[in-house]
């Protein structure tokens, strides 16, 4: 057999492996990592989302939380795995973007990793703990300038939605609060609840059951538009703080080098996932927006943020804490 054709086989061989190894998958559990602490918004949506792939790949979805330095010990967890398909990242902004940017990480955000799709949006939501005496954003303001620097605001870590969420805040409402970086918003809700620290910038999922229990005071909603579940409470923009919209967005990324049949496999079953009716009901009720991107409209998506981010980081100077 001439060279020519041993290298003609070879690529067949090849070629058709692939094509095995692709109907195949997946054919064992895949682990989806979870850079926050379990119980917390991103817990809830990721343990949701895990569910309904398990149904719809014929392998179960296990969620690992390794939380911890702004989201990245999972996220270089990640980067390190062998790309094939069965350890995946429940990406954020603080894992891809903003913590790479602030610190020293043994990977890069974006080029280490192949985003396979956009699995949620959840807008913050600024609430305080009712000893704050204020019923509104306009007296919270007066309060925080009565006490420059008195006003401690926490959220799950360094560079994450949150903490940049209450930049924006600081920035648009000229006032100056302390930072209080926690490995997750579980944690810091627990906090803000029993009134260890006055004021929260998270996401509205974690924070609505508190809300509605009246632990919480709800003061303003970080979208748009209101959100059909808190109909009472205004946007920024509503309370002449327009800007100051920040949200927590989750995608689901694989190890960079992952075979693109697996990369559209799993896009394929996590966009059927988001068009499912139930799930949606049941993340809309959450305060969480679906949304069905491509692989490569969703690289484009985190490029942009990043591109957003990297002007609030400068504005903000944000340091390692």
């Amino acid at each position: 057999m001439t060279l020519f054709k041993k290298s003609l086989l070879a690529a067949a061989l090849a070629l058709a492996a692939s094509g095995v190894n692709a109907q195949a998958y997946p054919s064992k559990p895949i682990v989806l990592v979870n850079p926050y602490a379990a119980g917390g918004p991103a817990d809830l949506v990721a343990r949701n989302l895990a569910k309904e792939l398990s149904a719809e790949l014929g392998q179960q979805v296990v969620i690992e939380n390794k939380a911890g330095a702004g989201a990245t010990i999972g996220a270089a967890h990640v980067a390190r795995a062998e790309p094939d398909g069965y350890t995946l990242l429940f990406g954020t902004a603080a894992a891809h973007i903003v913590t790479p940017l602030i610190q020293p990480v043994p990977y890069d955000g974006i080029k280490d990793f192949a985003f396979i799709g956009l699995a949620a949006n959840q807008p913050n939501l600024l609430v305080v703990h009712p000893s704050v005496k204020a019923n509104n954003v306009k007296e919270f303001i007066a309060l925080a300038k009565s006490q420059p620097g008195k006003l401690n605001y926490g959220s799950s870590g360094t560079g994450t939605s949150p903490h940049l969420g209450g930049e924006l805040i600081k920035q648009a409402a000229a006032i100056d609060m302390v930072h209080v970086p926690y490995g997750g918003a579980a944690p810091a809700i627990t906090d803000l609840v029993a009134g260890r620290l006055q004021v929260g910038v998270m996401n509205l999922s974690g924070e609505l059951p508190y809300v509605k229990a009246g632990k919480l005071r709800a003061l303003a909603y970080a979208s748009k538009s209101r959100s059909p579940l808190l109909p009472d409470v205004p946007t920024f923009a509503e309370v002449g703080l327009g800007g100051a919209e920040s949200a927590s967005w989750y995608t689901v990324a694989a190890p960079k080098g992952t075979p693109a049949e697996i990369i559209n496999k799993l896009n394929a079953a996590l966009n059927v996932v988001a068009q499912k009716p139930e799930y949606r009901k049941q993340m809309e009720a959450q305060g969480t927006e679906l949304a069905t991107l491509t692989p490569e409209e969703t690289t484009r998506f985190v490029l942009e943020d990043a591109t957003r981010t990297k002007d609030l980081i400068k504005a903000a100077n944000l340091k390692l804490q």
